[in-house]
């Protein structure tokens, strides 16, 4: 029981020697990651990453952005490599196995087909003999979708470096096809600039309609008691009017009716004035 406890500890305590290999072009963190669970396979590994040159690449699989100096360069910048073989073999050979004492091959498990000769999967001959270890791809991000950014964008770039000091010349660009972008891009900035500042004025406009609408609802009160006040001070005049108007009138009747009165009197005493005097004159 012990010694197979022993034979699996110095199992475990064993350096295990993982190899992965590819173009590393653009190096990003797709591949960073790719190579984080390479190194972690086993509880102590030895990553070992090759990377093929460009004449090997160029053959295979076509153009790179970076050279093979430069995408070296970048492996060996990277935290979970311990060693980078430059020149690898585009197949994975036991003679290579062999050669760098490797124990296993780490690749996603997708087929990778080429026109090397090597079949419908370069990887199907450690797969057979069981060295290959599955690692996962990290979705969203790989060297194609970087450079269909570039691509897509092509004008945007071309007038940055353009701006920055770089010569038509060193970017493949003629001299009407430059003023064309410049003019392009001009109109752009511009069309920029005007929807920048509609809609500085739109929002500028609805902070006023908005402080308009908050005092208005913040002093409804105040405005509606003071509607209402000065509402009952002008009907309270109006009836103070009204009424001085109807004593008015009826004082002027109660004058007409005492100035009727006496006429009445006066008319009624001079007719017995008048008989008197004439059965006196009898």
């Amino acid at each position: 029981m012990e010694d197979r406890k022993k034979k699996q500890s110095s199992r475990e305590d064993r350096t295990v020697r993982v190899y992965a290999d590819g173009i590393y072009d653009l190096f990003h963190f797709g591949h960073a990651r790719s190579l984080e669970q390479a190194k972690k396979s086993f509880p102590n590994t030895y990553l070992l990453v090759g990377c093929c040159n460009d004449e090997v690449t160029h053959n295979y699989k076509g153009k790179t952005v970076m050279t093979d100096v430069e995408r070296y360069e970048s492996l060996r910048h990277c935290k979970w490599v311990d060693e980078v073989i430059p020149d690898a073999p585009w197949v994975v050979t036991q003679e290579f196995l062999d050669k760098h004492q490797i124990d296993y091959v780490a690749h996603d498990s997708l087929p990778y087909a080429d026109t090397s000769g090597a079949g419908k999967d370069v990887y199907e001959f450690v797969k057979s003999v069981g060295k290959f270890k599955e690692t996962k791809r990290t979705a969203g991000i790989s060297t194609s979708d970087i450079i269909m950014r570039i691509v897509k964008d092509y004008n945007q770039y071309v007038m940055r470096n353009l701006d920055r000091g770089y010569s038509r010349k060193d970017l493949g660009v003629s001299y009407v096809r430059e003023k064309r972008l410049r003019v392009n891009m001009g109109l752009k900035k511009l069309r920029e600039r005007v929807k920048e500042q509609q809609e500085k004025v739109g929002e500028k406009i609805q902070i006023v309609a908005k402080m308009h609408r908050n005092e208005w609802v913040e002093n409804a009160d105040r405005l509606v008691a003071g509607f209402l006040e000065m509402f009952e001070e002008g009907f309270h005049k109006m009836g103070t009017v009204i009424r001085d108007r109807i004593q008015e009138g009826i004082r002027k009747q109660q004058l007409k009716r005492l100035l009727y009165d006496e006429s009445d009197d006066d008319e009624l005493y001079g007719d017995d004035f008048e008989n008197e005097s004439y059965e006196d004159e009898n």
